[in-house]
């Protein structure tokens, strides 16, 4: 991450800029791990609420440390590695699965000035940097490419640890998030095709007013699919069947305990923060203020930080939200998981961009307004006649295979 970042040219070891970068690292890392344990006593604390329970209210004020508690508790149990697994790779699993939603946050703006058309740029310790570790050109394809690299620990999780239900559960894990991998990048497509940019400051900048919101300027419909996709990617409900205790005991992570267990644990807690976070920078204007009163942020006094302020907020919207799927919503059968995902979502996403494609390539080319939306009409008459197709040959399928079936 240092060789992308602008801040550090010239940089030495006892320079300034090396201290702000460090300070950086330091409060990712801090934030991330309090962040962590917050989101799981969050998480336990709105459920019981929405079920007419108390939730934890031992360890620390209100049950805020019964988290910590939980942690010292796996930490200091027995770890036990299977006789027949592969204990390299048993060993390396739980960190390919951890690590990525740390670096995800290193290409995350969490703050900055943005106002006028600034590149949220602010001033630590006397020298001009960026709230956000790096700012690489291309950050939202580092974004894809390291929410893939959990698909890799998952799958080495079940196969390493030489028996076959953790396997047969990494299998399952790796096809559910192989499969929304493809509808998350093309409504991401559609974000990177308005706001003309794949850094991720950029993203935000693009975002200066509720009107240009990548979630109003895209239309709410690739926001959508990206919040199901993302869903399923971190293996929350209702798409958990990754993890379906009651029907398969732990899945990938069945032969793990201790410490392994709980990275594990701590990535999917981590990942939804994470996750959230993404969210906002790409469709909610990330640190960008949400003007309420005509043109005016209302929390303008805390000066360049409100932006911190206002990107903490949005992400707990969306932390509640997960809660909420959490404690309403049951589980899909993965027929149904794969159908969303194949049948409805990837089409959906491919066509509503093709739609975008065009209404900007007319507005490029000069067409009038009534030209747009004729070219838009025809595109949706496209996608309808296309989903018409494909129903057809589903239910052609479906109806081949019963009659394959009467015949044994």
């Amino acid at each position: 991450m240092f060789a992308v970042d602008s801040l550090l040219d010239g940089i030495t070891v006892f320079s300034t800029q090396f201290l702000v970068v460090l300070i950086k690292v330091v409060v990712i890392f801090v934030v991330g791990l309090v962040g962590t344990m917050l989101m799981v006593w969050f998480e336990r604390k709105v459920i019981a609420y929405m079920q007419n329970r108390v939730g934890p209210d031992k360890a620390g004020p209100k049950g805020l440390l019964q988290t910590l508690a939980d942690g010292i508790k796996l930490f200091f149990k027995e770890d036990l590695i299977p006789e027949k697994s592969d204990r390299f790779v048993f060993k390396l699993a739980p960190y390919l699965a951890f690590v990525p939603a740390f670096l995800v946050w290193s290409v995350i703006p969490l703050g900055g000035d943005f106002s006028n058309g600034k590149d949220g740029t602010v001033s630590i310790l006397g020298k001009a940097t960026k709230l956000q570790l790096a700012d690489p050109p291309v950050g939202v394809l580092l974004l894809l490419a390291l929410s893939s690299v959990a698909v890799y620990g998952i799958m080495l999780a079940g196969w390493s640890s030489g028996s076959k239900y953790p396997l047969l559960g990494s299998v399952r894990a790796s096809a559910q998030m192989v499969s929304y991998e493809a509808a998350l990048g093309l409504s991401l497509a559609t974000v990177i095709l308005i706001a003309g940019t794949l850094s991720t400051s950029g993203i935000v900048a693009a975002q200066s007013s509720f009107t240009r919101w990548h979630v109003v300027a895209t239309g709410v419909l690739p926001f959508i699919i990206f919040l199901l996709a993302a869903t399923a990617e971190l293996n929350r409900p209702p798409f958990d069947l990754v993890e379906a205790e009651q029907e398969l005991v732990g899945g990938f992570n069945t032969e793990y305990s201790s410490i392994r267990f709980a990275l594990f644990f701590l990535a999917e807690f981590m990942n939804t923060i994470t996750m959230s976070g993404v969210i906002v920078t790409l469709f909610f204007g990330g640190p960008q203020p949400l003007k309420i009163f005509g043109n005016a942020n209302v929390l303008s006094f805390l000066g360049p930080f409100s932006g911190t302020v206002w990107m903490l907020l949005k992400v707990m919207v969306f932390l509640y939200i997960y809660v909420w799927f959490r404690a309403t919503l049951p589980r899909l059968r993965y027929d149904q998981l794969m159908n969303l995902g194949w049948k409805l979502l990837i089409p959906l996403s491919l066509g509503w961009f093709m739609l975008i494609a065009v209404f900007r390539v007319g507005s490029d080319k000069g067409w009038s307004q009534t030209e747009r939306y004729v070219a838009v009409a025809i595109g949706i008459a496209v996608m309808f006649a296309g989903a018409g197709l494909l129903r057809l040959a589903t239910r052609v399928s479906a109806r081949n295979r019963e009659r394959e079936g009467a015949m044994f």
